[in-house]
Protein backbone atom coordinates (compact mmCIF):
# COMPACT_ATOMS: atom_id res chain seq x y z
CA UNK A 1 0.00 0.00 0.00
CA UNK A 2 1.22 3.75 0.40
CA UNK A 3 0.55 6.25 2.04
CA UNK A 4 -0.50 10.00 1.03
CA UNK A 5 -2.09 14.06 2.01
CA UNK A 6 -3.82 16.89 0.51
CA UNK A 7 -3.91 19.88 1.30
CA UNK A 8 -6.51 22.92 0.09
CA UNK A 9 -6.78 26.10 1.62
CA UNK A 10 -4.70 29.64 2.34
CA UNK A 11 -1.22 29.41 1.27
CA UNK A 12 1.17 27.17 3.87
CA UNK A 13 4.48 25.03 3.18
CA UNK A 14 4.07 21.53 2.84
CA UNK A 15 6.98 21.32 4.81
CA UNK A 16 5.49 20.47 8.15
CA UNK A 17 3.32 17.62 6.91
CA UNK A 18 6.09 16.13 4.25
CA UNK A 19 8.93 15.83 6.61
CA UNK A 20 8.83 18.44 9.76
CA UNK A 21 5.93 17.04 11.83
CA UNK A 22 6.14 14.67 14.31
CA UNK A 23 4.19 11.60 12.52
CA UNK A 24 5.42 13.56 8.76
CA UNK A 25 4.46 11.47 5.22
CA UNK A 26 8.54 10.57 6.28
CA UNK A 27 7.76 8.98 9.01
CA UNK A 28 5.00 7.44 7.82
CA UNK A 29 7.05 6.07 5.41
CA UNK A 30 8.99 3.92 7.39
CA UNK A 31 6.73 3.47 10.61
CA UNK A 32 2.94 3.78 9.72
CA UNK A 33 0.43 3.55 12.29
CA UNK A 34 -2.07 1.74 10.59
CA UNK A 35 -1.71 0.03 7.38
CA UNK A 36 -4.66 -1.98 7.51
CA UNK A 37 -2.83 -5.27 6.61
CA UNK A 38 -1.06 -3.59 3.82
CA UNK A 39 2.39 -3.64 4.67
CA UNK A 40 4.80 -2.16 7.04
CA UNK A 41 7.58 0.39 4.98
CA UNK A 42 6.81 2.80 2.04
CA UNK A 43 10.28 2.85 0.64
CA UNK A 44 9.73 1.96 -3.13
CA UNK A 45 9.08 5.98 -4.20
CA UNK A 46 7.57 9.34 -3.13
CA UNK A 47 6.40 12.25 -4.95
CA UNK A 48 5.09 15.74 -4.51
CA UNK A 49 3.00 18.00 -6.59
CA UNK A 50 1.64 21.77 -6.16
CA UNK A 51 -0.23 24.30 -7.62
CA UNK A 52 2.16 27.82 -8.07
CA UNK A 53 0.17 31.35 -8.37
CA UNK A 54 1.02 31.67 -11.79
CA UNK A 55 -2.16 29.90 -12.55
CA UNK A 56 -0.16 27.40 -14.68
CA UNK A 57 -0.29 23.48 -14.64
CA UNK A 58 1.20 21.36 -11.20
CA UNK A 59 4.74 21.12 -10.31
CA UNK A 60 5.75 18.17 -9.52
CA UNK A 61 8.78 16.46 -7.89
CA UNK A 62 9.17 12.77 -7.57
CA UNK A 63 11.93 9.46 -7.21
CA UNK A 64 11.91 5.99 -7.18
CA UNK A 65 13.72 5.53 -4.00
CA UNK A 66 12.76 5.81 0.00
CA UNK A 67 11.88 9.06 1.04
CA UNK A 68 14.27 9.31 3.64
CA UNK A 69 17.28 9.07 1.07
CA UNK A 70 16.39 12.21 -0.84
CA UNK A 71 18.35 15.41 0.18
CA UNK A 72 16.24 17.78 -1.92
CA UNK A 73 12.82 17.41 -1.15
CA UNK A 74 13.05 18.71 2.36
CA UNK A 75 14.51 22.28 1.33
CA UNK A 76 12.28 21.70 -1.62
CA UNK A 77 9.22 21.68 0.70
CA UNK A 78 10.68 25.26 2.15
CA UNK A 79 10.78 26.92 -0.43
CA UNK A 80 7.37 26.85 -1.42
CA UNK A 81 3.87 28.08 0.00
CA UNK A 82 1.10 26.78 -1.97
CA UNK A 83 -2.50 26.88 -1.53
CA UNK A 84 -2.99 23.13 -2.63
CA UNK A 85 -0.47 19.96 -2.75
CA UNK A 86 -0.43 16.65 -2.71
CA UNK A 87 2.13 13.90 -1.35
CA UNK A 88 2.75 10.27 -1.37
CA UNK A 89 5.01 7.88 -0.46
CA UNK A 90 4.95 4.38 -2.12
CA UNK A 91 5.03 0.74 -1.22
CA UNK A 92 4.75 -0.95 -4.41
CA UNK A 93 2.61 -3.89 -4.85
CA UNK A 94 4.62 -7.31 -6.11
CA UNK A 95 4.64 -7.53 -9.70
CA UNK A 96 4.20 -3.76 -10.19
CA UNK A 97 7.12 -1.89 -11.53
CA UNK A 98 9.58 0.16 -8.92
CA UNK A 99 10.13 3.41 -11.27
CA UNK A 100 9.57 7.07 -11.26
CA UNK A 101 6.23 6.70 -13.16
CA UNK A 102 4.83 4.43 -10.76
CA UNK A 103 5.03 7.28 -8.15
CA UNK A 104 2.48 9.20 -7.10
CA UNK A 105 0.44 12.22 -7.14
CA UNK A 106 -0.37 11.71 -11.13
CA UNK A 107 -0.70 15.10 -12.55
CA UNK A 108 -2.56 16.94 -15.73
CA UNK A 109 -3.39 20.46 -16.27
CA UNK A 110 -5.29 20.77 -13.79
CA UNK A 111 -5.78 18.32 -11.07
CA UNK A 112 -3.31 16.26 -8.80
CA UNK A 113 -4.15 12.34 -7.92
CA UNK A 114 -3.25 10.17 -6.00
CA UNK A 115 -4.12 6.21 -4.67
CA UNK A 116 -3.11 4.77 -2.07
CA UNK A 117 -4.53 0.74 -1.84
CA UNK A 118 -4.28 -1.94 -4.69
CA UNK A 119 -6.61 -3.50 -6.87
CA UNK A 120 -7.48 -7.13 -6.54
CA UNK A 121 -6.89 -9.25 -9.74
CA UNK A 122 -4.38 -6.64 -11.05
CA UNK A 123 -4.23 -6.53 -14.44
CA UNK A 124 -6.96 -8.93 -15.51
CA UNK A 125 -10.15 -7.87 -12.98
CA UNK A 126 -10.15 -4.40 -14.48
CA UNK A 127 -9.29 -5.37 -18.33
CA UNK A 128 -13.05 -4.66 -18.91
CA UNK A 129 -12.53 -0.94 -17.43
CA UNK A 130 -9.58 -0.76 -19.41
CA UNK A 131 -10.34 -1.47 -22.92
CA UNK A 132 -12.92 1.35 -22.82
CA UNK A 133 -10.11 3.50 -22.68
CA UNK A 134 -8.60 5.18 -26.17
CA UNK A 135 -5.46 2.95 -27.04
CA UNK A 136 -3.39 6.29 -27.30
CA UNK A 137 -4.34 7.01 -23.11
CA UNK A 138 -3.11 2.96 -22.60
CA UNK A 139 -0.15 3.27 -24.80
CA UNK A 140 0.34 6.78 -22.94
CA UNK A 141 0.25 5.06 -18.79
CA UNK A 142 3.13 6.26 -16.87
CA UNK A 143 3.81 3.26 -15.66
CA UNK A 144 2.27 -0.20 -15.77
CA UNK A 145 0.13 -0.46 -12.45
CA UNK A 146 -3.26 0.07 -10.70
CA UNK A 147 -2.84 3.10 -9.67
CA UNK A 148 -1.77 4.86 -13.30
CA UNK A 149 -4.96 3.17 -14.79
CA UNK A 150 -6.85 4.92 -12.43
CA UNK A 151 -5.70 8.03 -12.98
CA UNK A 152 -6.16 7.21 -17.06
CA UNK A 153 -9.52 6.60 -16.00
CA UNK A 154 -10.27 9.42 -14.03
CA UNK A 155 -8.01 11.85 -16.20
CA UNK A 156 -10.95 10.66 -19.33
CA UNK A 157 -13.76 10.98 -17.79
CA UNK A 158 -12.59 14.49 -16.22
CA UNK A 159 -11.65 16.11 -19.68
CA UNK A 160 -15.27 14.60 -20.84
CA UNK A 161 -16.87 17.16 -18.75
CA UNK A 162 -17.59 15.20 -15.66
CA UNK A 163 -18.15 16.73 -12.15
CA UNK A 164 -14.99 15.87 -10.21
CA UNK A 165 -16.54 14.65 -6.92
CA UNK A 166 -19.78 12.47 -9.16
CA UNK A 167 -16.78 11.41 -11.36
CA UNK A 168 -14.29 9.90 -7.77
CA UNK A 169 -17.66 7.95 -6.46
CA UNK A 170 -18.01 6.51 -9.63
CA UNK A 171 -14.70 5.38 -10.34
CA UNK A 172 -14.58 3.94 -7.08
CA UNK A 173 -17.86 1.83 -7.74
CA UNK A 174 -16.83 0.67 -10.87
CA UNK A 175 -13.70 -0.56 -9.67
CA UNK A 176 -15.31 -2.56 -6.85
CA UNK A 177 -17.96 -3.78 -9.17
CA UNK A 178 -14.88 -5.37 -11.15
CA UNK A 179 -12.55 -6.18 -8.59
CA UNK A 180 -14.00 -6.71 -5.21
CA UNK A 181 -12.18 -6.36 -2.42
CA UNK A 182 -10.12 -3.58 -3.99
CA UNK A 183 -8.73 -0.84 -1.53
CA UNK A 184 -9.17 2.33 -3.47
CA UNK A 185 -8.48 5.40 -0.96
CA UNK A 186 -8.02 8.35 -3.92
CA UNK A 187 -6.98 11.65 -3.49
CA UNK A 188 -7.96 14.42 -6.59
CA UNK A 189 -6.99 17.86 -5.56
CA UNK A 190 -7.58 21.15 -7.97
CA UNK A 191 -7.24 24.75 -7.19
CA UNK A 192 -10.65 25.18 -5.97
CA UNK A 193 -11.44 21.80 -4.56
CA UNK A 194 -10.42 18.19 -2.93
CA UNK A 195 -11.73 15.01 -3.12
CA UNK A 196 -11.10 11.90 -1.04
CA UNK A 197 -11.99 8.12 -0.58
CA UNK A 198 -11.76 6.24 2.74
CA UNK A 199 -12.64 2.86 0.69
CA UNK A 200 -11.11 -0.14 3.40
CA UNK A 201 -8.29 1.72 4.19
CA UNK A 202 -8.03 4.70 6.86
CA UNK A 203 -7.89 8.24 6.12
CA UNK A 204 -8.23 11.37 8.96
CA UNK A 205 -9.18 14.94 8.34
CA UNK A 206 -8.71 17.84 9.45
CA UNK A 207 -10.04 21.03 9.20
CA UNK A 208 -8.20 24.33 10.56
CA UNK A 209 -8.94 28.00 9.86
CA UNK A 210 -8.16 28.81 6.32
CA UNK A 211 -8.00 25.20 5.32
CA UNK A 212 -8.51 21.58 4.94
CA UNK A 213 -6.36 18.64 5.24
CA UNK A 214 -6.65 15.11 4.64
CA UNK A 215 -3.83 12.20 4.95
CA UNK A 216 -3.95 8.48 5.66
CA UNK A 217 -2.95 8.83 9.07
CA UNK A 218 -2.37 12.56 11.36
CA UNK A 219 0.59 14.07 10.66
CA UNK A 220 0.48 16.08 14.16
CA UNK A 221 -1.39 15.96 17.24
CA UNK A 222 -4.06 18.50 16.52
CA UNK A 223 -7.10 17.40 18.29
CA UNK A 224 -9.41 18.22 15.48
CA UNK A 225 -8.05 15.54 13.67
CA UNK A 226 -11.11 13.22 12.45
CA UNK A 227 -11.06 9.55 11.10
CA UNK A 228 -13.28 9.68 8.02
CA UNK A 229 -15.91 6.41 8.54
CA UNK A 230 -14.82 3.70 5.80
CA UNK A 231 -16.87 3.99 2.37
CA UNK A 232 -17.48 7.82 2.98
CA UNK A 233 -16.00 10.51 0.07
CA UNK A 234 -14.61 13.75 1.49
CA UNK A 235 -15.03 17.11 -0.32
CA UNK A 236 -13.39 20.07 0.65
CA UNK A 237 -13.96 23.49 -1.27
CA UNK A 238 -12.36 27.01 -1.78
CA UNK A 239 -14.32 29.80 0.18
CA UNK A 240 -13.28 33.47 0.65
CA UNK A 241 -9.84 33.12 2.99
CA UNK A 242 -9.12 29.32 2.49
CA UNK A 243 -10.99 26.46 2.23
CA UNK A 244 -13.46 24.74 4.00
CA UNK A 245 -15.06 20.94 4.27
CA UNK A 246 -17.99 20.90 2.45
CA UNK A 247 -19.75 17.44 3.12
CA UNK A 248 -18.56 13.73 4.29
CA UNK A 249 -20.88 11.46 3.20
CA UNK A 250 -20.94 7.37 2.53
CA UNK A 251 -20.03 6.86 -0.98
CA UNK A 252 -23.28 5.87 -2.06
CA UNK A 253 -25.26 8.87 -1.12
CA UNK A 254 -22.54 11.16 -2.72
CA UNK A 255 -24.59 13.98 -5.39
CA UNK A 256 -22.53 16.40 -7.35
CA UNK A 257 -22.94 20.28 -6.94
Amino acid sequence: MCRHLAYLGAPVSPVGPLVGAPHALLVQAHAPADMRGGGTVNADGFGLAWLADDEGPPVRYRRARPVWTDETLPRLAETVRPAAFVGAVRSGTPGMPVEEGACAPFVDDRWMFSHNGVVTGWPSSVAGLAEKLPVVDLLGLEARTDSALLWALLRRRLAAGGDPVTEVAQLVSDVERAAPGSRLNLVLTGRDLLVATAWTHSLSVLARAGGVAVASEPYDDDPAWQPVPDRHLVVARRDGTGAVVDRIVPLDERSST
